[in-house]
């Protein structure tokens, strides 16, 4: 009997190869193996290695493609508040590692302020894991979207930066706790 995460793809579907973030092409008929599904994004694995699946092509595994939306109320003027980017942030995964970019300390500012062409901007600098993570670049625009589904958002800038550099003792507590580091 089949495991309820091997699936066949029901359509052709761009995705991102781990760890390298190149786009590759995945052809109905191929079979998958859905490892997780964190923050609207799925890893899953075929005979070639293993991939990252956009939350937009779910339905291509038979999984249900979720509507993303952020209920939040805008400070004076308009202005995002910062604690609904934060939470948007938590929702974006590296896709090999199952703790969000904010638990594992990857996040080393987030700023708001006024757009020149209105609305406000949002800039974001962060770090990986290593250095050579092909992912970041998708990661990136993984957070920049999840950013711009904030209400008074109308920009955003995702940056990646190396210095600091990232150690494991960046990440919180409950990043430790769901990796057995403590």
């Amino acid at each position: 009997m089949p495991d309820n995460r091997d699936r066949t793809l029901t359509r052709e579907v761009t995705v991102t190869q781990i760890p390298s973030g190149d786009k590759q092409t995945l052809f109905a008929g191929d079979a998958v193996f859905i490892h997780q599904v964190l923050g609207g994004s799925y890893t899953i694995q075929t005979s070639t290695g293993l991939f990252r699946l956009d939350g937009k092509d779910a339905d291509a595994i038979g999984e249900t493609v979720a509507v993303q939306t952020v209920s939040a109320a805008t400070l004076a003027g308009g202005a995002p508040d910062p604690a609904a980017i934060w939470d948007q942030l938590r929702k974006v995964f590296d896709p090999e590692i199952p703790v969000n970019i904010v638990d594992l300390g990857l996040v080393y500012s987030m700023d708001v302020a006024a757009a020149d062409a209105g609305g406000f901007k949002v800039d974001v600098a962060m770090t990986l894991t290593a250095p050579g993570c092909g992912m970041g670049p998708a990661i990136a625009e993984d957070a920049k979207g999840k950013i711009l589904l904030v209400p008074g958002v109308a920009a955003a800038d995702v940056r990646i930066t190396w210095e600091p550099p990232w150690n494991q003792s960046m990440i919180s507590e409950e990043g430790k706790m769901k990796l057995g580091l403590i």
